[in-house]
């Protein structure tokens, strides 16, 4: 098994009551295609400004609030 980091997008909009994704990046300033992008795991690449954002946007102190390390099927991951 593999790992992978995760962006908990789906978690923080429930968890702070934010509403939406679209509201969530307005709040962020952060284009909603990106988090987007992060919510459905076809970004693979993390901006860390936007994590800082998302953190300063939403009052978080824990980083673990926004981020996952997680294990993955290598098979799914190689897209086969």
């Amino acid at each position: 098994m593999a790992k992978q980091v995760v962006v908990k997008i789906d978690y923080l909009i429930k968890e702070y009551k934010v509403g939406s994704l679209r509201k969530l990046a307005e709040k962020c300033d952060i284009r909603h295609a990106a988090l987007s992008e992060l919510n459905n795991g076809k970004r693979r690449n993390i901006n860390f400004g936007h994590i800082e954002r998302i953190a300063e946007t939403l009052g978080i102190d824990d980083i673990t609030e926004i981020i996952d390390f997680v294990e993955v099927d290598e098979e799914k991951d190689d897209g086969q």
